[in-house]
């Protein structure tokens, strides 16, 4: 999650709209056909509403049509293995790193490209001149003060060349593909800014400094078979990483507590027996178990020693980053996430998968952050079952800034979060686990890959958590208070100046960033499981595209094909409407006309299509005799047209027809939805007079 203000990173609550639900083309005895008429030349051009959908990548051996990795798809390998210290009085963070890197593609490397994401904060950096949240005040960035080669039991200093987040390091010898390795060795430092940092923070609290430390080393850029060397320079706007192994030690002050993404390998060198005995009990633990209580932060006997340093040592697999937080203010509770033990053993067991949460005291007032560790737990278990098992040993909420940002197995949520509030911002946080750290999105040019897929599967834990406790939660931003989600977004439809969801991440300005970044993206999934596929389709297709996808590097494209092949639909027509343009949706009904004036023959509904997006559309009729019949009129009905007719039997007369009664779509005209027949228009000369 992009560096905001904190308060525009919360999610809102909004009036709750309706779910719809599935509605039959036949209920009751109805019969209904719909009936196009010639199309208005001015009015939306159903060839180009219906066209195929044109590919940016097209299918190959890499990517194939069905949108799944391909035979030949590769992808390149970085493992890391870093020893890092924390300085207190200087506010640096010093290490050495060894990079395996593992040229799996079918190419000869010449060069390497490594991340310096700390290089934001250097004065003059392009992200001070495309953000107003960097510039104001700076550091060095990245210090690289040693780079070498290892090539077997020698080293070779290569040449670099910074140009702002981006280093290339020029290889002596090329790097030849298909698996073969080299090890990159650094050296480096930097200076971790004040709170105005965000995602690199120092955050002061009543017992000490809170350091939050992402994008704290130098990464890898990514080499893919889309772009070759994928170097956009970080600008504020997230990540595009590499997988690998990363095993790294945090040495400390004695007296501090840290939080690492992975496995704390060796807690009875930095834990008291006391702790260890409580962090073996949250390990059978449904409940949340006290490591540190907020009473014993101020306690000399809670640390193991109380002078000098120690390390703690952490190891993450199969993961694209880690974070860590340290601070000798941390009070630390966990118990048990209900998944599979992981390979990473102690002592010769199977250690158990954790929910934790670190917090200063003055989060623990009031009970705010008590049930931040219930939260974890809940938000792990519910992703895992409905979508993708949790692949990491841990998942930490860390109490601190409040950047609202997420890391592999870390959140990192604000010290005054509490209730709903800090449900739903830890549900969201979490929920990245699984885009993009599972599912290996390029941020820096999809957001809406990352952002909005993960504020969709919001919706569903919101509903799920304790029979929806702090639901339900359907997102949307962009006129807060005004009207359902679903009316929110038609406000955003209407906007001629909003981008599209396939515009590329930084070309978003920031009044637009949450409105189509995050909630037409997720508002664009809802619709999909709810309104054009429903669950029974758009459920497997949606796990599909996460396992194959799992730890890969998928496309908008893979993701468009994947969902079309698997539920059996050609989308072309939301993939353009949806993503591709900010298409208006309004289905408006026209006229209301008894077939040959007597509605014992049957009555004909007129519907006009006037936007360029299409929609399965709710039609409620009611009758004369206080019931509903309900039809579901099929997005194949504007096929040939602009208008569509549908006729129902005779019987009992129709009173009025109303569209989307539960207004759960994005219809930007609702003055046109609904019209009894008492003010219905005559026929038109060229309104079809009965069904066929």
């Amino acid at each position: 999650m992009p560096i905001v203000p904190q308060r525009s990173l919360r999610p809102h609550r909004f009036p709750p709209g309706r779910r719809m639900v599935a509605w039959a083309l036949a209920l009751l005895g109805l019969a209904a056909s719909i009936l196009p008429a010639r199309a208005d030349p001015t009015a939306p051009d159903p060839a180009h509403i219906f066209a195929p959908f044109t590919w940016s990548v097209p299918p190959g051996r890499t990517r194939s049509a069905g949108g799944v990795p391909g035979p030949d798809y590769w992808q390149n390998r970085a493992d890391y293995r870093i020893s890092a210290t924390l300085d207190g009085p200087t506010h640096q963070v010093r290490g050495e790193e060894v990079i395996t890197y593992t040229n799996n593609s079918p190419d000869t490397l010449d060069e390497l490209w490594v991340q310096l994401d700390q290089n934001i904060y250097k004065a003059g950096s392009r992200a001070s001149f495309s953000s107003r949240f960097f510039g104001r005040d700076t550091t060095d960035g990245d210090v690289i003060e040693s780079i070498w080669i290892e090539n077997g039991k020698r080293t070779v200093p290569v040449d670099t060349l910074v140009s702002d987040t981006r280093m290339r390091v020029t290889l002596p010898e090329p790097l030849a593909g298909h698996g073969t390795a080299l090890k990159l060795h650094i050296r480096w430092h930097h200076t971790v800014p004040g709170a105005w940092g965000g995602r690199t923070a120092i955050t002061d609290s009543r017992n000490g400094p809170i350091w939050e430390l992402g994008q704290w080393f130098p990464r890898m850029a990514v080499y893919d078979d889309v772009r070759g060397w994928d170097t956009a320079p970080y600008l504020g706007q997230e990540f595009y990483l590499e997988y690998g192994d990363i095993d790294y030690t945090i040495t400390v002050p004695a007296s501090w507590i840290v939080a690492g993404s992975g496995a704390l390998l060796n807690p009875a060198e930095v834990l008291t027996r006391t702790q260890q005995d409580r962090l073996r009990q949250a390990g059978d633990s449904e409940k949340t178990i006290a490591i540190r209580a907020p009473s014993e932060i101020t306690d000399p006997n809670s640390r193991p020693a109380k002078t000098g340093t120690l390390s703690w040592h952490f190891r993450m697999e199969n993961t694209r980053d880690v974070a860590v937080a340290a601070s000798p203010a941390f009070a630390w509770d966990a118990a048990r996430i209900d998944l599979p033990p992981l390979p990473y053993t102690r002592g010769g067991k199977p250690m158990p998968r954790l929910a934790m949460s670190v917090y200063p005291a003055e989060a623990a007032e009031n009970g705010r952050w008590s049930r931040s560790t219930e939260y974890v737990k809940s938000a792990i278990e519910n992703f895992s079952r409905r979508w993708y098992p949790y692949p990491y040993p841990t998942a930490i909420n860390v109490g601190g800034h409040g950047a609202g940002m997420e890391y592999p197995g870390m959140a990192f949520d604000g010290i005054k979060d509490e209730g709903r509030e800090l449900f739903w911002i830890t549900t969201h946080e979490l929920g990245h686990n699984w885009f993009p750290m599972v599912v290996g999105t390029n941020e820096r040019r999809n957001g809406f890959m990352d952002e909005g897929f993960n504020t969709f599967i919001d919706v569903y834990q919101s509903d799920d958590f304790n029979r929806g406790e702090w639901g339900p939660k359907r997102d949307a931003e962009y006129a807060p208070g005004q009207g359902t989600p679903a009316e929110q977004i038609a406000n955003l439809l209407r906007d001629p100046n909003a981008p599209t969801l396939l515009e590329p991440t930084d070309l978003v300005t920031e009044r637009y960033r949450h409105p189509v970044t995050y909630f037409k993206s997720a508002f664009g999934l809802t619709l999909l499981r709810e309104q054009i596929l429903g669950p029974d389709r758009f459920d497997p297709a949606f796990r599909r595209y996460i396992a194959a996808w799992a730890f890969k590097h998928p496309t908008p494209d893979d993701f468009f094909r994947l969902m079309n092949s698997e539920a059996g639909e050609d989308l072309s027509w939301f993939w353009r409407g949806w993503y591709a343009e900010n298409a208006r949706f309004d289905i408006g009904i026209a006229r209301i006309v008894p077939v040959e004036g007597d509605p014992r023959r049957g009555t004909q509904i007129e519907l006009h299509n006037n936007g360029s997006l299409v929609l399965p559309e709710h039609v409620a009729v009611h009758l004369d005799d206080g019931t509903t019949r309900s039809i579901t009129l099929p997005v194949e009905a504007w096929m040939k047209g602009n208008v569509a007719t549908i006729t129902l039997p005779g019987g009992v007369p129709v009173r009025s027809v109303t569209l989307d009664p539960d207004r759960v779509l994005p219809d930007t005209n609702r003055d046109n939805d609904t019209l009894d027949v008492r003010h219905s228009p005559p026929p038109a000369d060229d309104t079809p007079d009965g069904g066929n």
